[in-house]
């Protein structure tokens, strides 16, 4: 069997095993659908939980994505980490498996969000639309896992790893397209969240929703995810056991 499979199967039958942690995960997207989307007074658009769905989607696996480095930090302090670089099967196994399985995480968990949001009165997506936001979310999921699980290999424990995500995560959210469109974003924002990954995910997304290709922030996302990824690969091929 393949090695990355054999990786993947491994955390992705732990992480259903503990079913609170999945839980949990789910609780602050839904928060954020039903608090922000039908709760915050806008004045742009008559239909904000349309506008935010792609927001709280991109969010959902920017969470699911940073939040699974820790499964690499937890492998390193149960010594399990060591154990699989002296494998036979090449260590960049190990690298890809970690970050299937956490982008698997995410688009799960996406979808059990996009499905709140059509309960909750956001429109329903069309076959191709999803298709085109599942693609997104997958590369998006992927360069954010490589990102995750490069970080977590300097970091040597669950707290400062911990630090790191919460250093991470909100100021990516709040500097992106989620919450408010260009054109009503303060002068200083919108050039920074013209650049940020998170906007180009959601822009997608939205852009999907129009009945166009969003093919400029799918390459953009393509390039971002070889590029970390190649990263990864280099830091994963120095590591010593």
């Amino acid at each position: 069997m393949n090695p990355i499979l054999v990786y993947c199967k491994r955390d992705l039958v732990r992480w259903f095993r503990g079913k609170w942690g999945f839980i949990a995960a789910m609780a602050m997207p839904a928060a954020w659908l039903i608090f922000v989307g039908l709760a915050l007074p806008i004045r742009f658009t008559d239909h904000y939980i349309d506008f935010v769905t792609p927001g709280i989607l991109a969010m959902t696996v920017l969470s699911a994505s940073l939040a699974g480095g820790g499964l690499l930090i937890l492998d390193r302090m149960l010594g399990f980490f060591n154990k699989f670089l002296a494998l036979p099967p090449p260590r960049e196994s190990i690298l890809f498996g970690k970050i299937l399985v956490i982008t698997i995480r995410g688009v799960i968990q996406s979808t059990i969000i996009l499905i709140f949001a059509f309960l909750l009165g956001a429109r329903l997506y069309s076959p191709t639309q999803l298709i085109g936001t599942y693609i997104i979310l997958f590369i998006f999921g992927a360069l954010l896992s490589a990102t995750a699980t490069t970080i977590a290999i300097y970091l040597d424990d669950h707290d400062q790893y911990a630090a790191a995500n919460a250093m991470i995560s909100m100021p990516l959210f709040f500097t992106s397209s989620a919450m408010m469109p260009y054109d009503v974003m303060p002068d200083w924002l919108e050039p920074i969240a013209k650049v940020n990954p998170l906007s180009y995910a959601i822009d997608g997304i939205r852009i999907l929703k129009t009945g166009e290709i969003p093919v400029t922030q799918i390459s953009i996302l393509s390039l971002l995810c070889i590029g970390v990824v190649t990263l990864a690969v280099h830091v994963f091929r120095k590591v010593k056991i």
